[in-house]
Protein backbone atom coordinates (compact mmCIF):
# COMPACT_ATOMS: atom_id res chain seq x y z
CA UNK A 1 0.00 0.00 0.00
CA UNK A 2 1.56 2.94 -0.85
CA UNK A 3 0.86 6.13 0.64
CA UNK A 4 -0.31 9.60 -0.84
CA UNK A 5 2.56 11.85 -1.37
CA UNK A 6 5.51 9.64 -0.68
CA UNK A 7 6.37 9.47 -4.93
CA UNK A 8 6.52 13.55 -5.06
CA UNK A 9 8.94 13.59 -1.72
CA UNK A 10 10.91 11.11 -3.72
CA UNK A 11 10.66 13.12 -6.99
CA UNK A 12 11.38 16.33 -5.10
CA UNK A 13 14.84 14.52 -3.13
CA UNK A 14 15.39 13.70 -6.14
CA UNK A 15 15.33 17.02 -8.08
CA UNK A 16 17.45 18.67 -4.99
CA UNK A 17 20.15 16.32 -5.34
CA UNK A 18 20.02 16.82 -9.19
CA UNK A 19 20.72 20.36 -8.74
CA UNK A 20 23.45 19.99 -5.91
CA UNK A 21 25.29 18.32 -7.83
CA UNK A 22 25.12 20.54 -10.66
CA UNK A 23 25.51 23.65 -9.03
CA UNK A 24 28.77 21.49 -7.45
CA UNK A 25 30.00 20.87 -10.90
CA UNK A 26 29.66 24.59 -12.07
CA UNK A 27 32.28 25.34 -9.16
CA UNK A 28 34.97 23.17 -10.57
CA UNK A 29 35.43 24.89 -13.71
CA UNK A 30 38.16 26.76 -14.47
CA UNK A 31 37.18 27.99 -17.53
CA UNK A 32 34.31 29.56 -16.36
CA UNK A 33 34.61 34.14 -16.25
CA UNK A 34 33.81 34.31 -12.60
CA UNK A 35 36.76 32.83 -11.86
CA UNK A 36 38.85 34.25 -14.20
CA UNK A 37 37.95 37.63 -13.41
CA UNK A 38 39.30 37.10 -9.30
CA UNK A 39 42.99 36.44 -10.71
CA UNK A 40 45.15 38.60 -11.03
CA UNK A 41 47.13 38.38 -14.34
CA UNK A 42 50.40 40.69 -13.61
CA UNK A 43 53.05 41.82 -15.50
CA UNK A 44 56.31 43.99 -14.97
CA UNK A 45 57.35 46.38 -17.16
CA UNK A 46 60.04 49.63 -17.10
CA UNK A 47 61.87 47.96 -13.49
CA UNK A 48 65.38 50.08 -12.94
CA UNK A 49 67.25 51.82 -10.52
CA UNK A 50 68.93 54.77 -10.28
CA UNK A 51 72.71 54.78 -9.90
CA UNK A 52 72.91 55.57 -6.02
CA UNK A 53 74.31 58.50 -4.87
CA UNK A 54 75.31 57.75 -0.65
CA UNK A 55 76.39 53.87 -0.11
CA UNK A 56 73.36 53.25 2.39
CA UNK A 57 69.94 53.52 0.19
CA UNK A 58 68.87 53.28 -3.31
CA UNK A 59 65.26 53.76 -5.07
CA UNK A 60 63.49 51.41 -7.85
CA UNK A 61 60.71 52.05 -10.33
CA UNK A 62 58.40 49.79 -12.41
CA UNK A 63 55.18 49.48 -13.78
CA UNK A 64 52.91 46.98 -12.66
CA UNK A 65 49.95 46.24 -15.47
CA UNK A 66 47.01 44.12 -14.63
CA UNK A 67 45.06 42.53 -17.37
CA UNK A 68 42.61 39.97 -14.56
CA UNK A 69 41.27 40.55 -11.07
CA UNK A 70 42.53 43.01 -8.21
CA UNK A 71 45.80 42.42 -6.02
CA UNK A 72 47.97 43.74 -3.39
CA UNK A 73 51.48 44.63 -3.20
CA UNK A 74 52.18 43.63 0.53
CA UNK A 75 55.99 43.73 0.45
CA UNK A 76 59.25 43.73 -1.49
CA UNK A 77 62.38 41.81 -0.75
CA UNK A 78 66.14 41.39 -2.34
CA UNK A 79 69.73 40.82 -1.56
CA UNK A 80 70.84 43.66 -2.27
CA UNK A 81 69.21 45.17 1.22
CA UNK A 82 67.82 43.67 4.40
CA UNK A 83 65.37 46.60 4.43
CA UNK A 84 63.19 47.38 1.36
CA UNK A 85 60.15 49.37 1.56
CA UNK A 86 57.16 50.58 -0.28
CA UNK A 87 57.05 54.92 -0.52
CA UNK A 88 54.18 57.43 -2.11
CA UNK A 89 55.03 60.87 -2.39
CA UNK A 90 52.15 63.27 -1.75
CA UNK A 91 52.41 67.20 -2.41
CA UNK A 92 56.32 66.92 -2.42
CA UNK A 93 56.15 64.62 1.22
CA UNK A 94 57.58 60.85 1.29
CA UNK A 95 55.80 58.59 3.38
CA UNK A 96 55.88 55.18 3.85
CA UNK A 97 53.22 52.66 2.79
CA UNK A 98 52.05 48.90 3.92
CA UNK A 99 50.89 48.14 0.98
CA UNK A 100 49.32 49.04 -2.76
CA UNK A 101 46.55 48.46 -4.12
CA UNK A 102 46.77 46.80 -7.83
CA UNK A 103 43.68 47.88 -9.64
CA UNK A 104 41.34 44.90 -11.81
CA UNK A 105 42.18 45.31 -15.17
CA UNK A 106 44.36 48.67 -14.70
CA UNK A 107 48.07 49.46 -13.53
CA UNK A 108 49.85 50.34 -10.91
CA UNK A 109 52.94 53.20 -11.72
CA UNK A 110 56.55 53.42 -9.55
CA UNK A 111 58.21 56.73 -10.90
CA UNK A 112 60.63 59.26 -9.57
CA UNK A 113 58.57 62.01 -8.26
CA UNK A 114 55.90 59.49 -6.98
CA UNK A 115 55.49 56.04 -5.77
CA UNK A 116 58.69 53.84 -5.36
CA UNK A 117 60.57 51.78 -3.26
CA UNK A 118 63.54 52.03 -0.83
CA UNK A 119 66.41 50.37 -0.40
CA UNK A 120 68.14 50.79 2.99
CA UNK A 121 71.25 49.55 4.78
CA UNK A 122 72.81 48.50 1.05
CA UNK A 123 74.99 45.39 1.38
CA UNK A 124 76.73 47.14 -1.81
CA UNK A 125 76.23 49.98 -3.60
CA UNK A 126 75.39 49.08 -6.77
CA UNK A 127 77.34 50.25 -9.89
CA UNK A 128 75.18 51.26 -13.38
CA UNK A 129 75.44 48.15 -15.67
CA UNK A 130 74.67 45.53 -12.68
CA UNK A 131 70.99 44.46 -12.15
CA UNK A 132 69.70 44.12 -8.73
CA UNK A 133 67.45 41.11 -8.13
CA UNK A 134 63.74 41.79 -6.22
CA UNK A 135 60.46 39.52 -5.74
CA UNK A 136 57.87 41.60 -5.27
CA UNK A 137 54.85 39.93 -2.57
CA UNK A 138 50.79 40.04 -3.59
CA UNK A 139 48.57 38.95 -1.60
CA UNK A 140 46.91 36.88 -4.46
CA UNK A 141 49.65 36.32 -7.42
CA UNK A 142 52.41 35.36 -4.78
CA UNK A 143 55.83 36.09 -4.97
CA UNK A 144 57.10 37.91 -8.67
CA UNK A 145 60.99 38.34 -9.34
CA UNK A 146 61.81 41.03 -11.11
CA UNK A 147 65.57 42.11 -12.41
CA UNK A 148 66.10 45.77 -12.00
CA UNK A 149 68.63 47.24 -14.32
CA UNK A 150 71.08 49.94 -12.28
CA UNK A 151 71.06 52.93 -14.88
CA UNK A 152 72.77 55.99 -14.39
CA UNK A 153 72.09 58.41 -11.89
CA UNK A 154 70.00 60.88 -13.91
CA UNK A 155 68.30 58.23 -15.85
CA UNK A 156 64.89 59.22 -17.59
CA UNK A 157 62.74 56.02 -19.22
CA UNK A 158 61.24 59.00 -21.15
CA UNK A 159 63.90 59.84 -23.09
CA UNK A 160 66.38 56.39 -22.44
CA UNK A 161 69.21 58.77 -20.76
Amino acid sequence: MSRPGAPSKRLAGCVALTATALALAGCGSDNSPSNNAGKPELKITGAYMPAPVMDTMAAGFFTITNSGGADTLTSVTSDLAPDVTLHSTKGGAMEEQKSFAVPADGSLDFASGGNHLMFEKLTHKPLEGEKVSVTLHFTKAGAVKVSMPVKSATYNPETGH
